[in-house]
Parts: structure tokens; sequence; C-alpha cells
């Protein structure tokens, strides 16, 4: 793509004029001052503070110029008004994962391409997983509970043979950019993986080094099943309550995917019964009521929507959103693009 207005690079690309389009909030975390240095060195961005309302006259005036919008979290939709007030918009590289909030019909209707962070923010989900399942197989939490009321050591040679991590059977559900990275990240391990995702055949799933497998099987053989699906209107409730009763006792449920793709009430119940444990990074609702019985629940660990990008690891997000915008001013396309066709499928 060429801008006869906008500067040639070195590189024989073009210099884009850019802005950043999320809310105040996001901006200060995902884009520190050397990031923005950096997308300053690529194109021609925008003064701060970010566009967090496309409507008011200084986001109308700075739409009026720019190639590439920059968004994140926040983001108001870039919807037909919008779009009329950027009408040299071609890009947008987007800071996180989902671009359902802000992309709209007007958007793909355009021509407008479209990149997406997903693959980055992936990354640490797929740490959490692999560091839940590694623990809960140790029953590490428990045993520390144990311990610290105790303080003294129980018989270690009488550690029952359903504790450890050898051959344990994990199941993934779905084969999602994180199911994907989770799968990765268990190789190194001796641990047995089944796949359930109806879009993959067993010939790639061969090819992933897992078995594919169909739902039931799924939750019937593994000793931790950790979901990965989109909530989708056909995802949600998708693991619902004879999914959940045919796990195996014992066995954990690690969802980092939505809080509605799990029936919560049937969860709540095989967790309290003691029939099996959970890690819930998310919940549906997304914060449980304060008087949720799953609290206080020895068998359930819930944490607040934590397996994201945080911290230091937003520095991953602006670095990949960076290299697109850079591929992109130079004319090599995304490495990363959301397709229209695919959004049925993606978070």
């Amino acid at each position: 793509m060429t801008d006869p207005h906008a500067p040639d690079t070195p590189d024989g690309g073009f210099r884009p004029r850019a802005a950043v389009a999320m809310s105040q909030d996001a901006a200060a975390a995902v884009l520190d001052p050397q990031s923005l240095g950096a997308f300053r060195r690529v194109c021609d961005l925008a003064p701060l503070p970010a566009l967090d309302d496309l409507s008011t006259p200084r986001a109308r005036s700075v739409l009026a110029d720019v190639d590439l919008l920059i968004t994140g979290w926040g983001c108001p939709p870039l919807d037909a008004q919008v779009l009329r007030a950027a009408p040299r918009l071609r890009a947008v590289v987007h800071t996180a994962g989902s671009v359902r909030g802000h992309v709209t019909d007007a958007c793909w209707e355009r021509g407008i391409e479209v990149s997406s962070a997903a693959a980055a923010n992936a990354v640490p989900v797929a740490e959490y997983t692999l560091g839940m399942i590694l623990l809960t197989g140790k029953r590490v939490l428990e045993r520390a509970r144990e311990f610290r009321a105790s303080r003294t050591r129980d018989n270690w040679l009488r550690t029952p043979r359903s504790v450890g991590n050898y051959r344990r059977t994990v199941g993934i559900l779905s084969a999602s950019l994180i199911g994907r990275r989770v799968v990765e990240l268990l190789r190194p391990h001796d641990i047995d993986v089944l796949l359930h995702d109806p879009y993959v055949s067993a010939a790639d799933a061969a090819a992933l080094g897992v078995e594919r497998v169909e739902l039931p099987e799924l939750f019937a053989r593994c000793d931790t099943v950790s979901v990965h699906t989109p909530l989708l209107p056909s995802t949600r409730g998708l693991v619902g309550r004879s999914l959940i009763d045919s796990m195996p006792a014992g066995a954990v449920l690690i969802n980092t995917s939505r809080g509605a793709v799990v029936d919560q009430d049937a969860l709540t119940d095989a967790v309290l019964a003691g029939r099996i444990r959970a890690v819930l990074d998310v919940t549906d609702p997304e914060v449980l009521p304060a008087d949720h019985p799953l609290w206080d629940c020895e068998n359930a660990l819930i944490t607040p929507h934590l397996a994201g990008s945080e911290g230091n690891e937003w520095r991953r997000l602006a670095d990949l959103a960076l290299a697109e915008s850079t591929r992109w001013a130079s004319g090599a396309g995304f490495l990363h693009p959301v397709r229209r066709e695919r959004l049925a499928f993606l978070a």
C-alpha cells in the first residue's frame, strides 16, 4: 500500500498517520513511553491522550487524517458514522485479543485490514493453565493448606497414587490459539493429551501430537479438562451437567475462557459434593455473589480473571502491535490478521 501524501520510509514503505483509540487506562497500561517512542519511529502518531470518544471535535479532527488506528480495551465502535469521519483509514491494529467490541460490519465493508494481539495474549493464559495443571496434579494447594494446619509432615510414602503428573491425562476443549499453546507447553511433560474440537480432524490432531476425541469421551477419560472454547451462541452452557457428572472422581476442571461456557450451577453442585475440583479464572457471572458457596469451598480456586496479560505482559501486546504496524507500513501485510469469515469462531 502506498500513499502519495505520506513520506517514504527507508525500506520503501510509507509512513502512516496513526492515532491511539482506547480507554485512557488501557493506553497508560499497554503503551509505556518506550512503546510510544517505537511507534513514533514507524508512523506519525497523533498526540495523546488516546481517543476514547470518537464523537468529539478533537477526535473528528484526528480521524480525518488517520491511515492506521492503534486500538485497545475500551475503543468505541468503529461504525459507519465514525468511518465517514475517517476517510483515509485503512487498517486497525488491536493491542488486545477480541475485536468484536469495536470492529463493525462497516469496517469489513470498507475493506479495512485488521490485526489482533490475540496470539500475544494467549501466552500468559497458556502459562497460567500449565501452572494450574501441574499444581493441581500434585495437589499442591490442598497439601499446603493441610501442612499449614498440622505443621507436621505426613508419611510421604503413603501418598495416594492419584497424586502426581506422570501419565496424567489432560483434555483440551478447543484448539484455539490458547488451547494450541497449552498443547505446546505440555509437550515436555509426561502427560497424555486429548483434544476435542469439531473443526479439527484426527489427522490434524495427530500433527499436534494429541488424540482427538468426542466431547463426552474427553470428560469421561481425563484427570483434568481445560476449557478454551470461545463464548458463542453454540457454546453457551456447552459444559453441562451430564459432562461434569461424567468426570472421574477427583478430576479438575480449569476454565480460563468464559464463565458462561460452563453450567455454573452444575459445576457448583459437583465441587461442593467433593466429586471434582475446579480452577476458575472466569465465572458466570464474572464476579460471583459474595455469598456464593464456591468462595469458601476448599475444592475450588477462584482467581480474578488474571490469566490474561497483566503487568509486564502488556509490553508483549504492544510489541506485537508495533511489529504488525511496521509490517503493514512496509507493504508486507499483517502476520496476525483477523478475517471476517473467522469471526464466528473467535472469542
